[in-house]
């Protein structure tokens, strides 16, 4: 209780780590709270772009879009392991929208950005083109080919609040906010270690509620607080297949209902498929793809693809809750995808809670965030803008050098397949060569847990990622668990907790010191 910090946050999604990174590289001493993993929650069951979202212009949300599309490519150059670029196809449905409404959107979209690396839009003749080969015959014959990104959206965070933590933050994970108090103008926050049970109550004179589906549970902690703004929660369901065709491309899909999916080439072996948008007024964290998001899913992308999609071909389903700004809008998929602030200064401590928001922005949501506490924090000003250029860890290359790691690595360590090698590229960037040190053999990296996963990641992943549980490591730090059998994915869970009881009774025994 003697430290008072310049700023707590209580949310370890994208949004919290943002500002998590960007106030601690302004100077700010920062604590951040996590109730359960980082990403756990709406930020790691997004559909994996960066993009400026194209069919929000039809809602007229031009700034939305512009700050979007800045960002996409911003976003690249610092993370360019973790985010790629990636050309979707949209096909012209007749009896939908207008191919000259579809050419005015993608003009729009090449030009209010900033688009300096990607290519620009282009159209496709569906007939004769590769990329019109899995679709059905003769019923699409033209289409346009733009630019967006992929990115891995969990390792987006993870590596975010990893930055913070290099900056000096301190990240909490399985630590949940209990009870929000403020006494003589400071902030009292108490939290709860979900392995122990203990708690202990920390000080900071800003705080930041990024609870995301939770942030109306945030203010009701003791905050002191009634909000005013209301958050609206929008369920998003994404399917995952085998691989449905060869090339390299993405599609975006129309819908006759007005809605679009995207179908996305994912993790070399399968396809994506998502996403649906219906409103949802459940626990969030109990959101599950239903039965009728399957079948709609499976419908919508054969619609278009001449090789059926049936409900027994889907491998994994992953749903979230998106916490939208509710603006008011009759239909789910007419929320704003904008974000929304909402400063409270209940006994003169200020209390910032955020509404909405999309991970193409979290970079410039932070920047908003700490614009708007400036008057309550002493280093707001200082190195403004900075986070659009220091690249986050693993990231300090090229956008175009990923391919050379994976082949340094190969070269490096000649006993990595290049499949094994060019995932390490992807995850890890430049700092593969931290865990794999001095290895000569995949034996030096001890136990192996299957699909190319080692002890020596995994202990990596626990001490500088804050990976706990089998759950954190094959899904979220990766996504090997669609190669893992379940067994491994046991194996794996018991290995970590042995070593996580240890190391928390190391940690006792030391007299609570890291």
């Amino acid at each position: 209780m003697d430290r008072i910090y310049d700023l707590a946050i209580v949310g370890g999604g994208v949004n919290g780590c943002g500002i998590a990174r960007d106030a601690a590289g302004r100077g700010n001493t920062v604590f951040l709270c996590e109730m359960n993993d980082l990403a756990s929650g709406t930020s790691s069951w997004s559909t994996k772009l960066v993009h400026g979202g194209l069919r929000y212009l039809e809602y007229y949300e031009f700034r939305l879009v512009r700050e979007a599309l800045i960002e996409r490519e911003i976003l690249w150059q610092i993370a360019p392991h973790i985010i790629r670029p990636l050309r979707f196809v949209l096909p012209h449905h007749a009896g939908l929208r207008p191919a000259w409404l579809l050419r005015l959107g993608l003009f729009l979209y090449d030009h209010i950005g900033g688009r300096n690396l990607l290519p620009p839009t282009r159209s496709v003749d569906l007939v004769h083109d590769e990329v019109g080969k899995p679709l059905i015959a003769n019923r699409y014959t033209k289409g346009f080919e733009y630019s967006d990104c992929f990115v891995d959206d969990a390792r987006l965070v993870v590596l975010t609040a990893r930055d913070a933590a290099d900056r000096g933050a301190e990240i909490r994970t399985r630590a949940r906010a209990v009870e929000i108090r403020q006494a003589d103008g400071i902030w009292q926050v108490t939290v709860e270690d979900a392995w122990s049970g203990s708690r202990n109550t920390i000080r900071a004179r800003a705080l930041v509620n990024a609870g995301g589906p939770w942030v109306e549970n945030v203010l009701a902690l003791g905050a002191g607080v009634n909000a005013r703004a209301k958050v609206r929660l929008v369920q998003g369901s994404h399917i995952v297949v085998r691989k449905l065709y060869a090339h390299d491309r993405a599609y975006m899909f129309q819908n006759s209902d007005g809605r679009i999916i995207f179908v996305i080439p994912y993790q070399d072996d399968f396809t994506l498929i998502g996403t649906t948008d219906r409103d949802y007024d459940g626990d969030p964290a109990e959101v599950k793809a239903s039965t009728e998001e399957i079948q709609y899913l499976c419908a919508s992308a054969s619609e278009y693809l001449a090789k059926p999609v049936r409900p027994e071909d889907v491998v994994w389903t992953y749903s979230g809750v998106r916490p939208l700004y509710d603006d008011g809008a009759s239909e789910a998929k007419a929320a704003t995808r904008d974000y929304v602030f909402e400063l409270d200064t209940p006994g003169g401590a200020p209390l910032l809670s955020i509404y909405g928001g999309k991970i193409t922005t979290y970079r410039r949501l932070a920047e908003e965030a700490l614009e708007r506490l400036s008057p309550y924090l002493r280093s707001a000003k200082a190195r403004e803008g900075w986070t659009g250029k220091a690249p986050l860890p693993g990231g300090d290359m090229d956008v175009s050098a990923v391919a050379a790691l994976t082949v340094e690595l190969t070269r490096k360590y000649a006993f990595l397949s290049r499949a094994h090698a060019n995932r390490l590229a992807h995850a890890y960037g430049t700092r593969a060569g931290k865990w794999l040190g001095a290895a000569k053999t995949m034996s030096d990296l001890g136990q192996s847990f299957g699909a190319t996963l080692t002890e020596s990641e995994v202990r990596y992943l626990m001490a500088n990622e804050w990976a706990c549980t089998a759950e954190d490591v094959v899904w979220r730090r990766s996504k090997l668990g669609l190669l893992m059998s379940a067994g491994e994915i046991t194996v794996l869970d018991e290995w970590m907790a042995a070593r996580r009881t240890s190391g928390e009774r190391s940690l006792r025994e030391a007299g609570g010191r890291a």
